[in-house]
């Protein structure tokens, strides 16, 4: 769909248009009038022939041509036959401003009505129950709220939350909007749909999405791949979890790997800022809007300040972000020692001292000193301006401003100006700051989370490309393996069948009936082995009593067989004897479907992996690279690269049997395939107990 005439239009039609104080209809032709809409606005009600000075028709239909966009100001009932009118007469697209449709049961009747009204004209409708868009450059602010006029910048919003779009517009921070987006329900148009037009979208420069759902993980990550080929940046707040993570909680991978790990690990491989709350979003995407604010070189960060409590604290959060701060070099030091005052330390952070704040030469200096090390790429100046300072004094805080901007200026690294309170920071001087090329941050914890983003790797837009089409087409149809059931859970026999038939080593094993032929399996394949019951509904073994290990005798077989076969599980389960596996690392492996994107979980395994939830998910497809990787950032790393003399495993083929692992998953059509534990060994890689389960 063409979003273009809901994002730039060029008329709008405003039905249920009306001069009734604050009614819909009254307020957005009242914004559209403030913010001095140059295009055609017409009217539509059937009882008036003028609002506002603006002619009116009785219905979409009159209108005396085609617009952009319409406005939807009427209660929901009446929508979808508007709809259908917009579309027949040739219209752009729709907004549809009512609520009362799927947010509600009694409202899911007229949200399908909704959708089959665009489904059959093609018309692309944003809502229902949303504020509306509003398109700062084009001077149109097609939205159900009252807005100031706006100077136009280049961050756009995509927000699910009616009321941050609000409070967005309203707050009083200099960030320079291009459009923000209110998506409401999302019934026609996802926030991936937005997300795909705004970065095609000229004057773009960042896009913060706020999303309370996962929503189409493979068109979120189609327009996340054109993000990165266009180089927009996106920064995230994520909110809330889906209904998969809940069904997905009967297993091992479903209390590892909810929705929302699965959701940052796609968007980690898209290179985007995730925020903790609203504020921060607003500066993340402020801050990644400055096409030179990002590092030139390789280094690290450089944090000056006139306070020893901001640079303790500036030090602490930039830890907790994983920044390094390097020391200085001995070039670097002598040159600052020449310049600071006796009471001051050469650090880094730098507290150049409060003594030194006239002395505007000296600061530039220092700024000039920092930004030239040859080990700093980055240089967070911390800054603070009061409010409604006697304009004397006002000046005097600017020019200590302009002195620091102007030798840092004159190094090569990429700078940042932060307050340490967001009131602090001067909106008009951010605005200002952001076209020269410096970034700017409101508060010490955004500016800190700024630098970190700005430090993140470019996505590679071919590998999420590949994590789309997973989405959109992973997995077979349920008939593609015959010896397969065609939904439902899957018990270890049958999976580790599969697993053995696509390459994957799995123990030498047997089915027994009974006692006797658990004692003969065990015979034949030599002690010591394991019994276990094995069926669909047994996801947690060790917790039922339903597996016994190590069984190095047939007196300890037979009574092993005897008390597993007599549990209640074993009525509608199967006896297997395997032999063990020998010493080595429990690890997890586990494909899951019912998240963002189709995604592999990796950790340590066995009874311990709720308990220590020590994991990494990669979303597919998994190279034996990648899997590698995430083996290796895991904290239980050494003990799989030979850790306090411990013998090395096989990481190599540990990471390829995750990696094949996850190509079965998507062969199958299964929602979850789980390996838990996995053994990994010097000599290999082997699967102890697996579980599946097909939609």
């Amino acid at each position: 769909m063409d979003l273009a005439p809901l994002l730039r239009p060029r008329s709008v039609a405003v039905v249920g248009a009306n001069d009734r104080p604050g009614s819909y209809g009254d307020v957005i032709l009242r914004n559209l009038a403030a913010a001095g809409f140059e295009g055609a606005i017409w009217g539509v009600n059937p009882k008036r022939e003028e609002v506002h000075g603006r002619p009116c028709v009785a219905s979409v239909a009159e209108l005396p041509e085609p617009v952009d966009a319409v406005v939807v100001a009427i209660p929901a009932a009446a929508c979808a036959p508007v709809i259908v009118e917009a579309g027949e007469r040739g219209c752009g697209g729709a907004i549809v401003i009512a609520a009362g449709f799927g947010e509600t049961a009694a409202g899911r009747p007229l949200e399908a009505e909704l959708l089959e009204a665009a489904a059959r004209t093609g018309l692309p409708v944003c809502g229902p129950n949303g504020n509306g868009v509003v398109s700062v450059a084009a001077r149109a602010p097609l939205w159900g709220d009252s807005v100031e006029r706006l100077t136009p910048g280049p961050v756009a919003v995509i927000t699910q939350s009616g009321n941050f779009g609000v409070n967005a517009l309203g707050s009083d921070r200099g960030v320079g909007f291009h459009t923000v987006v209110s998506t409401g329900n999302g019934a026609v148009l996802e926030p991936g749909d937005w997300l795909e037009a705004l970065a095609a979208t000229e004057g773009v420069g960042s896009i913060a999405l706020m999303l309370e759902s996962d929503g189409d993980g493979g068109r979120l990550t189609s327009a996340l791949a054109l993000c990165a080929e266009r180089r927009v940046a996106v920064a995230v707040l994520k909110v809330g979890s889906s209904e998969g993570g809940a069904r997905a909680a009967g297993a091992h991978t479903g209390a590892l790997a909810g929705d929302q790990r699965v959701f940052a690990a796609l968007l980690k491989e898209a290179g985007a800022a995730i925020a903790r709350e609203p504020s921060e979003l607003l500066e993340l995407a402020r801050a990644l809007a400055v096409p030179d604010a990002r590092p030139r070189r390789r280094g690290g960060l450089a944090i000056l300040t006139c306070s020893g409590g901001d640079s303790g604290v500036a030090a602490d959060l930039a830890e907790e972000r994983g920044l390094e701060l390097p020391d200085l070099s001995p070039g670097t030091r002598e040159r600052l020692a020449e310049i600071l005052p006796s009471a001051a330390t050469v650090a880094n952070p730098l507290d150049y001292t409060s003594m030194l704040w006239d002395d505007h030469e000296a600061l530039a200096e220092i700024g000039a000193a920092v930004s030239s090390d040859p080990g700093i790429d980055q240089l967070l100046l911390l800054f603070d301006q009061p409010r409604g300072l006697d304009p004397e004094i006002a000046a005097g805080w600017e020019r200590v401003k302009r002195a620091l901007l102007a030798g840092a200026a004159r190094g090569d690294a990429a700078t940042i100006l932060g307050s340490t309170l967001p009131e602090l920071l001067d909106p008009d001087g951010a605005a200002e700051l952001g076209a020269a090329g410096v970034a700017t941050a409101a508060g010490l914890g955004a500016a800190i989370a700024c630098a970190a983003a700005l430090r993140t790797p470019a996505a590679d837009p071919k590998r999420l490309r590949a994590i789309a089409l997973a989405a959109a087409g992973a997995g077979g149809e349920p008939g593609d393996a015959e010896d397969l059931p065609a939904a439902g859970g899957l018990g270890e026999v049958v999976v580790k069948g599969l697993l053995a038939a696509g390459g994957l080593g799995v123990p030498s094993g047997a089915i027994a009936v009974d006692v006797a032929g658990a004692v003969k399996a065990a015979r034949e394949l030599g002690t010591p082995v394991a019994l276990k019951l094995s069926s669909p509904a047994l996801i947690h073994k060790s917790e039922a009593g339903a597996l016994a290990l190590d069984l190095r005798d047939q007196a300890e077989v037979r009574e092993a067989a005897a008390r597993l076969l007599a549990l209640p599980e074993a009525a509608d389960a199967t006896l297997l004897v395997e032999r063990m596996a020998g010493d080595g690392v429990e690890l997890i492996f586990a494909v899951r479907r019912d998240g963002a994107v189709p995604a592999l979980l990796v950790g340590l395994g066995g009874i311990w992996a709720e308990a220590l939830d020590d994991v990494a998910v990669v979303p597919l497809p998994a190279s034996a690279d990648r899997v590698e990787r995430a083996l290796r950032s895991l904290r239980a790393a050494p003990l799989l690269t030979g850790g306090r003399g411990r013998p090395a495993v096989d990481l190599g083929a540990a990471a390829s049997f995750g990696s094949r692992l996850g190509e079965l998953a998507v062969e199958h059509g299964l929602d979850l395939l789980e390996v838990n534990p996995a053994l990994a060994s010097p000599g290999g890689c082997v699967a102890l107990d697996a579980v599946a389960r097909r939609a």
